[in-house]
């Protein structure tokens, strides 16, 4: 769904119409699903119903847990765990590790980092997913410390642990001064941050954001604010160019960016990396 389209479906009140997914079918989940796997069928669909879901995982027996957000949205189930998170472990080890998770959704990858993390803290700024993320992680039998924050907000920023590791994926280009953030978060950052992110080609790049006495070119993205799940907190994002992003990092003390992946996608370039001390 193209941001004009989506604008104008928001300004009407308008919802797009979930599809009708089966309960039953899918691909059995690769992780144990003891708790979801004992409930009936009709419980299953009891407790998919209680909740707005947004994306869907699957239990032990092939069963659809939560719901399709639209129409080629979310609308096949999400691994578990995450590629990214599995590879994160792979490189880093999380074992030891104590993660803070920016931005948690429904809990699909605070599942997936309390498989290999020791402690996993998840925040989100929208109360709804902070109690689905809560649902979807005890029903797969895990008890992370999960609470609502406005990571712009700096009180309540400010309330954030000190960790090794924080997983910070589809975020930082919601946010309307990710300057300011990224230097706050990489200073509770020990170890390394996995961060995943759009950017801004320098051609996109017509807007500025002045931040901390600096100016950069950006690109300013429009938003729906708090009430679409989907979007920024705010009426519009700004999109860091990709050099200065690292360099923010860099003057943070994550002096190390090591680049694993570039992409294009619809809505613009994109780039997960490690950032490092």
């Amino acid at each position: 769904m193209s941001p004009t389209v989506r604008g104008l479906l928001h300004r009407l009140g308008v919802k797009p119409r979930r599809p009708e997914l089966p309960l039953h079918g899918w691909t059995k989940a690769s992780v144990a699903t003891p708790l979801l796997d004992a409930l009936e069928d009709g419980e299953l669909a009891e407790l998919n119903a209680a909740l707005p879901w947004n994306c869907f995982t699957v239990d032990g027996r092939g069963r659809r847990f939560g719901a399709a957000a639209r129409r080629g949205k979310r609308d096949e189930p999400q691994a578990v765990p995450d590629p990214r998170i599995a590879a994160l472990h792979q490189r880093f080890n999380l074992e030891d590790a104590s993660v803070l998770e920016i931005g948690c959704f429904e809990g699909v990858h605070t599942v997936g980092l309390c498989g290999f993390a020791r402690e996993v803290t998840a925040l989100d700024g929208r109360v709804e997913n902070v109690v689905k993320t809560i649902v979807r992680t005890a029903m797969m039998g895990y008890h992370p410390a999960v609470f609502l924050c406005d990571v712009e907000d700096e009180r309540q920023a400010a309330r954030l642990p000190e960790v090794d590791v924080v997983h910070h994926v589809g975020v930082l280009y919601h946010l309307k001064d990710p300057v300011a953030h990224l230097a706050a978060i990489a200073q509770r950052t020990r170890r390394v941050m996995m961060l995943d992110t759009h950017f801004a080609h320098p051609d996109d790049a017509t807007a500025s954001l002045t931040s901390d006495g600096r100016t950069y070119r950006c690109r300013r993205y429009r938003e729906f604010g708090h009430a679409d799940v989907f979007s920024g907190m705010y009426e519009h994002s700004m999109w860091l160019m990709l050099d200065d992003l690292t360099a923010i990092l860099a003057a943070a003390g994550l002096t190390k960016a090591e680049i694993v992946e570039r992409r294009d996608e619809r809505n613009g370039a994109r780039v997960l990396l490690y950032a490092r001390r």
